[in-house]
């Protein structure tokens, strides 16, 4: 079966195929591929079956590969994971992630709402998966709510200290800090808009969660990443790619990575057996959804894939 599909909000036509990659490369020669990592080609843990070897074939159609991630780790950190992983770096132009986005924004305040945010910043990071660094952006990590001018959201797992360490914490507790945050009505910065992640086929919450949360308790949030325009924009510019029709953008999230190429204007490609794998019905990774359920789920995310497949393969 051809794996094209139209999905719009009034009408979908679904195919799937376990060679949907080919087919793309073979009869829609995009020159700019734009990748998700988690629930595409990895599961935080090891390679999902055949992405190595997918990745070394489209390789060899001279597509340019860019990994586009909402990490909220900088873009170094994220090539190396993926070497460590079994992926040849060589195979990736680059990679633009939130955190990279971030960082890039914090240091230079040559956006108008950067420009205005203080230098005092209560930070939520990681603990069991490595406390993020502010080195090199002149910030003042601080423990007290009434001494921060802003909140800086990493991770979901701690607090970050002034001493450079970090205090491991509890959602809820978070929430606590984040309730008083909203109260004195200073703004948050979220490094990593994603609500939560594929980790060894099991689901941990992201920062996004502690955003969305802020949002409703008042607050004002930038949200860095997928699926705002800006980080697809940084991709083709890191492709060298101008127009949006040689570019396709491949991902596991509705909300993030298809929401993000329609905002852009890109296609995309949607892998079903990653996060909205229970939501769709599925047991495994390799099995394919059912068509109601896409469109079901397409609908409700607002969010409609130029193509679906059931994982990224030959």
């Amino acid at each position: 079966m051809v794996p094209r599909c139209s999905i719009s909000s009034n009408e979908v036509q679904l195919f799937q195929s376990l060679n949907g990659i080919r087919h793309l490369a073979e009869t829609r020669p995009f020159k700019a591929w734009f990748l998700d990592q988690f629930g595409v080609l990895h599961d935080g843990k090891q390679p999902y079956p055949g992405a190595i070897s997918t990745l070394q074939k489209l390789s060899s159609y001279g597509a340019k590969m860019v990994i586009i991630s909402n990490s909220s780790r900088r873009a170094s950190t994220t090539i190396e994971k993926l070497k460590n992983l079994g992926f040849d770096p060589a195979h990736f132009v680059g990679a633009i992630t939130s955190g990279e986005l971030t960082h890039q924004y914090l240091q230079r305040r040559d956006d108008d709402w950067f420009a205005a945010l203080g230098r005092s910043c209560i930070h939520m990071t990681w603990s069991d998966r490595g406390a993020i660094s502010l080195e090199g952006l002149g910030l003042h990590v601080v423990e007290k709510v009434e001494d921060a001018d802003f909140v800086l959201a990493h991770g979901t797992e701690a607090l970050g200290l002034p001493s450079g360490t970090s205090l491991p914490m509890k959602l809820e507790d978070l929430e606590k800090i984040l309730e008083r945050c909203a109260a004195k009505k200073i703004p948050m910065v979220v490094a990593n808009p994603d609500f939560v992640t594929v980790e060894a086929r099991a689901l941990r919450v992201m920062p996004g969660t502690l955003a969305a949360k802020y949002e409703k308790l008042g607050g004002e949030v930038k949200w860095m990443g997928k699926p705002d325009k800006v980080i697809y924009q940084s991709a083709m510019a890191m492709a060298g790619v101008e127009d949006a029709s040689d570019c396709i953008a491949v991902g596991d999230s509705l909300h993030h990575d298809i929401k993000g190429a329609n905002i852009a204007g890109i296609q995309s490609a949607f892998i079903t057996g990653g996060i909205h794998a229970t939501e769709l019905g599925l047991g495994s990774y390799d099995e394919v959804a059912d068509s109601s359920s896409v469109h079901t789920l397409a609908s409700k995310y607002d969010a409609h894939p130029s193509y679906v497949l059931p994982f990224f393969t030959w």
